[in-house]
């Protein structure tokens, strides 16, 4: 068996053992986006104020991209920060493979992890709230693929500052509710204040949450989002890259 795939089954393995990462990484955008639409009023009913759709529409692709940020920025740093806060960074480094391939394989779990939580939500939100499928799929795949990277990203450059795995979970969750806000969980970007708005068009997470809404939508992909979501993936994978620390 080849090293990355040992180590990414052993990384999996350790993933579903941690209830954490599993109940809230996996499943908490889904159970909150089961309680907007299946319990709070009003929320299946078409608003003019939201331009004539329903809440539950507008919240499912904003919800994607809450189950993105909380694999990225709340699961991922914090494993890698464990990892190296117990030396298993550094015992790697000392064998032929390498620390590299372990690297590779949280990011492959983590991937994965992401992977299972949008399909979550998605079948939840289609199957159970009645909300269409994507107007354009292979739009919406590539606006995620790249809203990934980025975020990701943001979650390599956390795991690179921070000196532990409490650190990097403090970190973490400050740097979570914060792009939660600016990616309209609890005011939406057709309801949100002007000025935040315009914050928000220039925040990671409110780019990805712009971008995929469109794609969802089908209306035409802002190009100030792809822009800001493709100059946060080229910074912030640098700075990581440079940053980050085996031991």
């Amino acid at each position: 068996m080849r090293p990355l795939t040992a180590l990414t089954l052993s990384e999996g393995k350790l993933f579903l053992r941690d209830g954490m990462s599993v109940g809230f990484g996996l499943f908490f955008p889904s159970v909150l986006l089961y309680v907007l639409g299946g319990l709070m009023p009003g929320f299946r009913e078409v608003d003019p104020e939201l331009g004539g759709v329903r809440a539950i529409d507008i919240y499912l692709p904003i919800v994607v991209a809450m189950a993105l940020a909380t694999i990225a920025i709340t699961t991922l740093p914090a494993t890698l920060a464990t990892h190296r806060e117990r030396g298993v960074l550094r015992r790697m480094a000392t064998t032929p493979v390498g620390p590299a391939p372990l690297l590779g394989a949280q990011l492959i779990v983590q991937l994965i992890a992401l992977l299972i939580s949008v399909a979550v939500a998605i079948t939840i939100g289609v199957a159970v709230l009645d909300v269409s499928l994507p107007a354009s799929i292979p739009q919406f795949a590539g606006v995620l693929l790249l809203a990934t990277v980025a975020m990701f990203a943001i979650g390599l450059l956390i795991a690179a500052v921070v000196p532990t795995a409490k650190t990097a979970s403090g970190v973490g969750m400050l740097v979570y509710f914060p792009l939660l806000f600016f990616a309209g969980v609890w005011t939406p970007g057709p309801i949100m204040p002007e000025n935040l708005r315009r914050i928000a068009e220039f925040t990671p997470l409110g780019a990805a949450s712009q971008a995929l809404s469109d794609a969802w939508s089908g209306t035409t992909i802002a190009p100030t989002a792809l822009a800001v979501l493709a100059a946060y993936a080229v910074a912030i994978t640098f700075l990581a890259t440079r940053l980050f620390r085996w031991t």
